[in-house]
């Protein structure tokens, strides 16, 4: 098929590569709507039996581009299937695709996706790994019920400087990456991969372990449990940093795209 272009462009509609996560929600309330992005732009799609969108490496042949500067990932390396009501993910590629919590292997049968947000991560070379977010529109439309007397929620999302936001992701690489059973790095391994990235910015452990703890100090005083060690029994460890981290990817202050900040420009 190289060469081709992906069939079925009807009734698509395009997104950028500047729009906001998928983890934030969509403004689809159409049920059985699905939107698919990657840090390459993505598309909106609504359900029809027998639809199909393709995902791969080559932009000519597929819907959204994904690893598109990675030979590890296949040309068309998966495809979103509808039957009208849901959709399902179906692994074309060369190697599995993660999920939180599974594997989808190639030639397996295709997966159903569930209603809301569910990150995919297509291997590449050299442990990366890229990212397709997919939100599916649920039954209900995802339309939450009328609120007009009802106390006004703050926004979740807490504020970070971009020197606080880049340590955090590389300090919780695993989180966003929604490996089972993750741990933070180590200050050390924080650090020298924080002067990979930004070989002039002066990053040491110290520095690190200093702004991490200057911000658990202020999400602690917010109310937020377990981000001092008075809050903590038995054995401290990883503790405090991985309730932060929890924290900070359960509000999406932290969201799987920020990953991209891990790449070197």
């Amino acid at each position: 098929m190289t060469g081709s272009a992906p069939p079925d462009d009807q009734g698509i509609e395009r997104l950028l590569p500047t729009s906001g996560s998928l983890a934030r929600g969509v403004t689809s309330t159409v049920p059985g709507t699905i939107v698919a992005k990657s840090v390459d732009g993505g598309i909106t799609v609504g359900p029809r039996a027998g639809r199909t969108i393709l995902f791969g490496r080559n932009v000519h042949e597929v819907h959204v581009c994904v690893g598109g500067d990675d030979r590890r990932v296949s040309r068309q390396h998966g495809t979103l299937i509808s039957d009208g009501d849901g959709w399902a993910l179906r692994n074309a590629g060369r190697s599995p695709l993660r999920l939180p919590g599974r594997l989808v292997f190639p030639n397996e049968q295709p997966y159903p996706m569930t209603p809301g947000y569910t990150p995919v991560f297509v291997p590449g070379s050299h442990g990366r790994e890229h990212l397709l977010e997919i939100f599916v529109v649920g039954p209900a439309g995802d339309r939450p019920p009328a609120q007009h007397n009802g106390i006004t929620i703050a926004p979740a999302l807490w504020p970070l400087t971009s020197d606080e936001r880049l340590a955090l992701v590389v300090l919780g690489q695993r989180y966003l990456m929604h490996e089972p059973n993750p741990q933070p790095l180590t200050w050390q391994q924080t650090a020298e991969q924080l002067a990979e990235l930004q070989p002039t910015a002066g990053w040491t452990a110290k520095r690190v372990e200093h702004l991490v703890a200057k911000v658990r100090g202020q999400l602690s005083k917010a109310g937020v449990a377990g981000l001092v060690r008075e809050e903590v029994t038995g054995p401290l460890g990883n503790s405090l940093n991985h309730n932060l981290l929890t924290e900070l990817v359960a509000s999406t202050t932290l969201v799987p795209p920020d990953l991209h900040r891990l790449e070197r420009r």
